[in-house]
């Protein structure tokens, strides 16, 4: 029997070529801007003035400041760690962690005492994040190759998930949360700034590859991510859509009605004690 054409196809249904777009993508982004995005949009490819964007989606002129030069790609749809109540000490992994900005962060505010793994499927990112990491002599982080479906940490060794803007490229969702929820401690807790779904996204933007990588096409509904980090054990779960950063979703792919069916939101969760 002739086996399915995964090129054929790019809906959620055939996560490898979805994955294997996402990674050919995003390994561009250290040195150039992906010829599908318009420049200065954040999360769909990385922008000339990356401090201005990462301002725009909520970082401090200190944030930009604090990361080594590099590390900011303009890429994300948000800042996890400004809603991760970081503590000293604590263990966090940054998933999708990119040439390591919000990793970075998340660093200096865990201290020398702390630690940050960061974990990312694409090899130009990692090479990127860990030229930082060596150039800034950073003791207290570290970067894995790996994907988020299948992460390459131990169970209950984390105390707090971040990510930005990296969910919502994968095509197995549940996947995902529940090996959030495999590694995270006892109490630990999720932080993610994520593109949602307001409402159902049409079957042609389901299916358009570049609206997918481009974090669009992805987007699961509200609803569908409750009851993905519910039914893993998650509880205390929060959603927040960001109307502040609309404009910053309705620039990715301008003319598109992009706006009208995705927002920038906020994720909060907890692993019962």
């Amino acid at each position: 029997m002739k086996q399915p054409d995964p090129s054929a196809d790019a809906s959620p249904s055939h996560p490898d070529h979805v994955r294997a777009a996402v990674r050919e993508r995003y390994a561009k982004a250290p040195g150039q801007t992906p010829s599908a995005c318009a420049p200065g949009t954040g999360c769909c490819g990385p922008a000339p003035a990356p401090d201005a964007v990462a301002q725009a989606l909520g970082y401090s002129e200190a944030d930009a400041a604090a990361a080594p030069a590099g590390s900011n790609l303009g890429l994300g749809c948000g800042n996890p760690t400004g809603i991760a109540s970081l503590q000293p000490g604590q263990t966090v992994l940054d998933l999708g962690s990119g040439a390591g900005f919000d990793t970075f962060l998340a660093a200096r505010a865990v201290g020398p005492t702390g630690r940050v793994i960061g974990v990312d499927m694409t090899p130009a990112m990692l090479q990127a994040a860990r030229a930082n990491a060596a150039r800034v002599q950073a003791t207290n982080v570290e970067f894995r190759l790996g994907e988020i479906e299948h992460l390459p940490v131990a169970d209950a060794s984390v105390d707090v998930v971040l990510s930005n803007c990296v969910v919502n490229l994968s095509p197995e969702k549940p996947r995902v949360f529940a090996e959030v929820f495999r590694v995270l401690k006892p109490g630990g807790r999720i932080a993610i700034s994520d593109i949602v779904a307001l409402r159902p996204l049409t079957e042609a933007m389901r299916r358009d590859l570049d609206l997918y990588t481009g974090c669009v096409a992805g987007a699961a509904l509200l609803t569908e991510l409750e009851a993905m980090l519910a039914a893993v054990g998650f509880v205390d779960v929060r959603i927040e859509p960001k109307p502040e950063l609309q404009a910053v979703v309705d620039g990715w792919f301008p003319g598109r009605g992009v706006g009208q069916h995705v927002a920038s939101a906020n994720i909060t969760a907890r692993k019962p004690a």
